[in-house]
């Protein structure tokens, strides 16, 4: 079954074709037309202390469209980068463990920019796209506007010398390479949605 998992920081809506009963969700709402979806998603924002919703709709597509029309739309990329030591790339940013990923440029394909932002938010060269991996979607809001940025992933290979060397000004404190036996560290501060990426693609 096709879902879309967006996060709103640490809760999460997801839009699925029929309910999904593999999850525990606080609230499930059938689509039924975009005014009510918006007012949904609005309450939804506005209150923090509720859990995490399903949305479904048997038009999957429609409905995720309908879903993204909510919100102003921004395209991010960024890479899992494996060294051919068994050792996977990892950042501290704004003091949570991270990928290096950063907003597209204009004219730039989502490979161009992974391969782009690993290079300049951990200084090294050489890295090449192995494979696409899921992609994460979350919200913010600012200055009244909701935003909802879709990172897309890829995991990349890499075999030269294991730079830790991060990009501080775009606040990056630290790069580590770990083990995958190592990996689980980042549960205990990071997103959400890095966590589930990590379990499909390393921990999995």
């Amino acid at each position: 079954m096709k879902i879309f998992k967006v996060y709103f920081e640490n809760r999460f809506i997801t839009v699925s074709p029929e309910p999904d009963r593999l999850q525990k969700y606080t609230l499930f709402y059938r689509f039924h037309n975009r005014e009510e979806l918006y007012k949904t998603i609005s309450s939804f924002q506005s209150l923090p202390e509720s859990g995490s919703m399903n949305i479904y709709g048997s038009d999957i597509e429609y409905v995720w469209s309908q879903f993204v029309s909510y919100f102003e739309f921004v395209e991010a990329a960024g890479g899992l980068v494996a060294h051919d030591s068994n050792h996977y790339l990892f950042i501290i940013r704004n003091g949570r463990w991270d990928l290096p990923k950063g907003h597209m440029e204009e004219h730039e394909t989502p490979e161009q920019c992974a391969l782009r932002e690993v290079t300049e938010e951990c200084g090294i060269t050489g890295q090449t796209i192995v494979k696409s991996l899921q992609p994460s979607y979350h919200t913010w809001q600012y200055e009244g506007v909701s935003y909802l940025k879709r990172t897309n992933w890829f995991l990349m290979d890499y075999s030269g010398e294991m730079i830790e060397k991060p990009q501080t000004e775009e606040g990056i404190t630290e790069a580590h390479w770990l083990k995958p036996e190592k990996v689980c560290i980042i549960r205990q501060n990071a997103w959400d949605s890095l966590k589930d990426l990590i379990n499909m693609s390393v921990l999995g």
